[in-house]
């Protein structure tokens, strides 16, 4: 039953995640530093803490009495996740929604996976797995099957990428829009590495969660583990999100001197706040519920292949919704969907191996 719940919370967080950005596509007259900004703040500013608040008393006193390393850890690769989120938004804007999540969520996905247990090879710790587990046991050889048909359903989606380049060649400067295949999959390419950094974050700030989760279970005893325990460790996490984001994007304000968007009489303001705002809340909503997944399958390999899985396969759903594919031929869909099914064929598999152990 933990299983099942916790695949069921990792594919709401991967739905808020795969759609964030629907509601940034229907900003108008903004540039893309304007809203990314905006909406930045609801995602790594004001929606965290508050979610922080409603689920964990006095989660404030755990950030204070936690150490300095693992504050800094934690901030650290909040930082280094923020490149990656940063060029997430650039490498959607170049490759479309459907594409781009593909290439760099699912490089996330086989860094965010594979490098903590790496980690724990040579630094073992109680109920962390090494890489040796997905070699050596049943339920690790299934996570590892689900990741290679998962990176197959990928090279799909990027197959279909490319032929849509080359589709793109025959259609009108409208229909091809932003869409720039050379630029965007360099893009895509480091922020997919640097988006694994979230993961890492996450087992830096474990001692934060753990505090959280302590606290809880002394007051639920036998109730299982505390679901929002990671609400406190998103808090520091995100706080080094922020920082980048906000760096680049305060220079892209000046520069490109779009400061004036938000006083332009031709953009529809309240619209284009409203549209931030819930683009940058349900970006937040994809942790919370991967916190609340993690809580029942682990913060290992499987917790992280299932999120990103989801998130591919919600991004490329509403790729293909959106009309992202119009105009290219039938060989270019039939890849788009073939890796679409694929990427649901990996999740079943992962989603079985949690039944293994």
């Amino acid at each position: 039953m933990n299983a099942l719940a916790g695949v069921l919370f990792h594919f709401i967080g991967g739905f808020a995640s795969g759609s964030f950005y629907v509601p940034y596509k229907k900003v108008r007259n903004w540039s893309w530093e304007s809203m990314w900004i905006l909406g930045g703040l609801f995602s790594w500013i004001i929606v965290p803490p508050l979610a922080a608040w409603l689920t964990i008393p006095n989660f404030g006193d755990i950030i204070r009495e936690a150490g300095s390393s693992t504050l800094g850890y934690t901030y650290l690769f909040g930082l280094l996740w923020g490149i990656g989120g940063l060029t997430y938004g650039l490498g959607v804007r170049y490759l479309g929604v459907s594409l781009g999540s593909s290439v760099m969520l699912g490089l996330s996905m086989v860094f965010g996976s594979l490098m903590p247990a790496i980690y724990y090879f040579f630094n073992q710790s109680p109920g962390k797995h090494g890489i040796d587990y997905f070699f050596t046991t049943n339920a690790g050889i299934c996570v590892m099957v689900g990741l290679l048909v998962c990176v197959v359903g990928i090279y799909l989606c990027g197959r279909a990428g490319f032929l849509k380049e080359r589709s793109l060649a025959t259609l009108s400067a409208e229909a091809k829009s932003d869409y720039n295949f050379g630029v965007g999959i360099v893009v895509a390419i480091v922020s997919g590495v640097l988006s694994a950094c979230f993961n890492f974050g996450i087992e830096a700030g474990k001692p934060m969660a753990d505090v959280a989760n302590q606290i809880w279970k002394a007051a639920n005893p036998n109730q299982g583990e505390f679901l929002y325990q990671n609400n406190v460790s998103y808090v520091v996490i995100l706080w080094g999100g922020f920082t980048t984001n906000v760096i680049w994007c305060l220079y892209l304000l000046t520069k490109n001197k779009t400061f004036s968007d938000y006083t332009k009489k031709t953009a529809p303001l309240r619209k284009n706040l409203l549209l931030c705002a819930l683009a940058g809340t349900t970006w937040y909503l994809q942790f919370f519920f991967y916190g609340m997944g993690e809580s029942r399958l682990g913060n290992g390999a499987s917790s992280w292949i299932l999120h990103m899985a989801f998130i591919i396969l919600i991004a490329n759903a509403w790729g293909v919704i959106l009309k992202e594919w119009k105009g290219v031929n039938k060989s270019t869909y039939t890849a788009i969907i073939a890796g679409i099914v694929t990427i649901i064929l990996s999740i079943c598999i992962v989603g079985l191996a949690k039944t293994l152990e």
